[in-house]
């Protein structure tokens, strides 16, 4: 780990800082003491501090690139539009809401972007916390509160903070992936913080599907749940054919044009849209440009 990339990292958490209400708030986000928060971004303090992985898991968190390249620009196309202003009205209006939407056309980026950018408000991939305890400790720990000991501790803690807050908002992505007890708390949680917070759920076309069968089969909670989440699915693309096409090669035109790449017709002939894709193919004509 090279001192230029922990400054980078350094950089990063301070861009962020603003986020959350004090050090020790964000010093819990990021998994490191307070005192430990302090020196490597108040001291200065780089050697001996953190430990090679825990600079890597920082690094991952703020979306610092390990190798050196450049960030992506973020373009302003209809689907981070749409995203961001979606994100933007549930938490002005402590409102609730479903996106479900294709796969891989920017949904996660924007939702992240959003969340990296605005104080109060949280990105969660349920993939990765997929059990009742894992989730609510994993949205505890975002907010920058304790997350360990006892689980009702930690829930309690949670919807105080919640409902005290100035309008908090937690964007939950691959929202399919949780299971049936976690869906059964956010339920709760959702109750106990009525008005005074801003829930939004991010998925593919699988969630919608998973809703709508567990409803017509008559499994407990998801009715509710779905009322609590404005009754309705939130999307953006056209749903096939030449309509979702072009809608892809709009959004890769802008895409490339706010990162200098001059032919986006080449672009999207590798990629066909794939917005995973196209970072990487972005990515290696940047290094091909410094290479030569």
């Amino acid at each position: 780990m090279t001192t230029d990339l922990k400054n980078r990292i350094v950089a990063a958490i301070k861009e962020r800082r603003n986020n959350y209400s004090s050090d020790a708030k964000m010093a819990v986000a990021l998994g490191i003491s307070s005192s430990q928060f302090s020196r490597i971004t108040r001291k200065g303090d780089m050697d001996n501090v953190l430990a090679d992985a825990k600079w890597i898991s920082i690094a991952r968190r703020l979306g610092v690139e390990l190798n050196g390249n450049k960030e992506l620009v973020a373009a302003k196309t209809p689907v981070f539009q749409f995203v961001v202003s979606q994100l933007s009205a549930c938490q002005d209006n402590s409102l609730s809401g479903i996106l479900c939407d294709s796969a891989d056309v920017g949904k996660s980026y924007a939702a992240k972007w959003y969340c990296r950018n605005t104080k109060d408000a949280v990105y969660i991939d349920c993939s990765q916390v997929k059990t009742k305890q894992k989730l609510i400790r994993a949205i505890a720990r975002e907010f920058g509160l304790t997350n360990t000991g006892r689980y009702s501790d930690v829930y309690d803690d949670l919807v105080y903070y919640l409902v005290a807050a100035d309008t908090p908002l937690v964007a939950l992505d691959e929202v399919g992936d949780l299971q049936y007890p976690a869906f059964l708390e956010l339920k709760a949680l959702w109750n106990a913080t009525q008005y005074d917070c801003a829930w939004y759920m991010i998925g593919a076309d699988g969630l919608e599907k998973k809703i709508n069968d567990n409803i017509s089969n008559r499994k407990v909670g998801y009715t509710e749940i779905f009322s609590r989440f404005g009754s309705r699915y939130q999307k953006i693309t056209p749903q096939a054919g030449e309509e979702l096409a072009k809608f892809k090669r709009q959004q890769v035109a802008m895409i490339a044009k706010a990162n200098g790449v001059s032919n986006p017709q080449l672009l999207y002939s590798k990629t066909q849209g794939s917005l995973r894709r196209i970072r990487y193919e972005i990515k290696k004509l940047n290094q091909q440009a410094q290479e030569a």
